[in-house]
């Protein structure tokens, strides 16, 4: 293979090593007709701070693309293996269930005018739950696609976007020279890299799963109209396909850190914590796993008391499930979630089921008996000194050493008996 020799990068043509090697001294310049350095080039340290924007600039681009992907891993058609096992289940489903209701109906057509409603308005909702069987992964695929380019579209043609500001703070700003600078903005950016892999997982497994069970949700309409369980299954599901759209929150402060590298780092940290607190509160029954798996790994890791204040404050603590309105806020474990969503379909079938106790978990039993042992002292003593406060003292006439009094023995009562005449 020959090489020309007025050319030594001419090796690396195709990679993403031309671009680097072109930008040096002995290179050919830069290719993108940038002012060359001394000596026909850019010069070393022009290069250096060239090609860390340059890597700057792919992870922004590969952040968007994970937090608000174009493609999901939920099947984008009815006829897909995987969902079409679902889908057999929830047609057959509906189609019993409606059986039954048909029978009910004949069962008790004595009733009159009411059971032809029952079983009319069964029959329209076992027709329209079919149809939408079907098309829940083209609806759920053509929602993912206009989210992504939505989001796509507000972080690029606003101005007033995080990482549209960035790029540019990187070539115009005040600290845009300074190396230091420069590489603070690149060490957020892979964190946040990191962070948005962790919402890239739990959003498409969390949307795959719930995909996957439209068909066992909707055949619930079957028995008669009762949307409660479709209504929670819709919410959970709007809630993974919007939660990119969290991280907007923070464009209303980019004004203040525009024209800093410094400043648009710490923003930048500051959205990382809300897209770990999106995970944690956004995402279902993975999410709160996940982000305290992320909290307590940082935690052994490292000491920076920064690094641990931005992950407390994207995953704070919480106790699961209290039975008591005060102290710290709640949240539900993914176990009770789940049984709380299991429930609420099984209640669309006509199931009854026994809700489980209000209880605290060990871990969360153990942090309550801390956080408020201040607390149980205080109002322990309280209780002493009102209960001292109200009993009454009397004297005692007794000389020290007497015998104590014993009481007189009580009477056994006499049974009543006939008065024999």
């Amino acid at each position: 293979m020959a090489f020309r020799a007025d050319d030594p990068c001419d090796a690396l043509k195709g990679t993403p090593g031309y671009e680097y090697c072109a930008r040096d001294n002995d290179g050919g310049g830069p290719p993108d007709g940038g002012p060359p350095g001394p000596g026909g080039g850019q010069g070393l340290t022009d290069g250096a701070a060239g090609n860390v924007r340059d890597l700057a600039d792919s992870l922004i681009k590969k952040i968007i693309d994970l937090v608000a992907p174009k493609d999901t891993w939920a099947p984008e058609q009815a006829d897909s293996w995987i969902y079409q096992q679902f889908l057999w289940l929830g047609q057959h489903l509906a189609v019993a269930i409606f059986m039954c209701v048909v029978v009910v109906c004949a069962l008790t057509a004595w009733q009159g005018a009411p059971r032809l409603k029952q079983m009319g308005a069964s029959t329209g909702w076992t027709l329209a739950a079919v149809a939408g069987m079907a098309s829940v992964p083209g609806v759920v695929m053509l929602l993912n696609k206009a989210v992504s380019a939505a989001f796509t579209v507000a972080f690029d043609s606003d101005e007033s976007t995080l990482f549209t500001v960035i790029r540019d703070d990187m070539k115009e700003a005040a600290d845009a020279d300074n190396p230091l600078s420069v590489l603070l903005i690149f060490a957020a950016l892979v964190v946040a890299l990191a962070f948005a892999a962790l919402v890239f997982m739990t959003r498409n497994l969390g949307i795959l799963v719930f995909v996957c069970i439209a068909p066992v949700v909707l055949a619930s309409l079957a028995r008669g109209g009762d949307t409660s369980a479709v209504k929670a299954w819709a919410q959970r599901l709007l809630g993974l396909m919007f939660a990119p759209f969290a991280l907007l929150l923070v464009s209303p402060f980019v004004k203040l850190t525009e024209g800093a590298l410094v400043m648009d780092a710490v923003l930048l940290v500051a959205a990382d914590a809300l897209m770990l607190r999106m995970i944690f509160h956004g995402v279902p029954y993975i999410g709160p796993r996940v982000a305290g798996a992320a909290r307590t790994l940082v935690e052994r890791r490292t000491d920076n008391p920064l690094a641990r204040a931005v992950v407390r404050a994207g995953v704070p603590d919480v106790y699961e499930q209290e039975t008591t309105p005060r102290g710290p806020r709640t949240v539900d474990t993914p176990r009770r979630a789940v049984s709380q969503d299991t429930g609420v379909l099984f209640a669309a079938y006509g199931i009854k089921r026994q809700q489980r106790p209000g209880r605290l978990t060990t871990e969360s039993a153990v942090a309550k008996a801390r956080h408020d042992a201040a607390r149980t002292a205080h109002i322990t003593q309280a209780r002493r000194e009102a209960r001292a406060a109200a009993t009454p003292s009397t004297p005692n006439p007794r000389t020290p050493g007497a015998p104590t009094p014993t009481p007189a023995p009580t009477p056994a009562p006499v049974p009543n008996r006939p008065n024999n005449p």
